[in-house]
């Protein structure tokens, strides 16, 4: 099937409200107490994601097929707890859902999420990833991306075992 990516405007709240919800569950939420989980799926309620794509500081990539959104990136300001000496963005979310990880999605994500980078003017950019995401891991260290520092990413009161990454955007290809 085919699938297009766009920019996101604030019209698609909903839509990435129940992606954001549906991948991490997805992806994490067997990890949780329901009441850690609910805290945490706040951050994707719809006017919480309207607030986020009204921020001229947030850039998010959307791919969809025909019928559904299928995966999304998110791009803004860094807000991890890392000193830096130069212009810097932060990758704050990159999800697919299952049926369509490995279906090539997520090399073209990854352009728009470095080119936005540096478009912002950054000259690194971070992320962070649970430390047992392997397969995250694998992908981001393809792109050069390097272990900083540990973080600890709360969901409601549990803290996980994340790991900040960094990719100098002047290296990277």
């Amino acid at each position: 099937m085919t699938i297009t990516f766009r920019g996101a405007a604030r019209a698609d709240a909903p839509v990435l409200a129940a992606l954001g919800r549906a991948t991490f569950i997805e992806t994490f939420g067997h990890l949780y107490k329901p009441s850690d989980l609910a805290a945490f799926l706040e951050n994707h309620s719809e006017q919480a994601w309207q607030e986020q794509l009204s921020d001229p500081a947030v850039s998010v990539l959307i791919a969809e097929n025909v019928t559904q959104a299928v995966a999304y990136a998110k791009v803004g300001p860094l807000s991890l707890p890392v000193t830096v000496t130069r212009p810097s963005a932060e990758l704050r979310q990159f999800y697919v859902v299952r049926p369509w990880q490995g279906q090539g999605i997520a090399a073209p994500m990854m352009t728009w999420v470095l080119d936005e980078a540096r478009r912002r003017g950054a000259k690194d950019i971070y992320l962070s990833v649970w430390t047992e995401n392997f397969r995250a891991r694998r992908f981001y260290e393809r792109y050069g991306f390097s272990y900083v520092a540990p973080y600890a990413f709360m969901v409601g009161e549990q803290a996980d075992a994340d790991e900040i990454f960094r990719l100098d955007l002047e290296k990277a290809a």
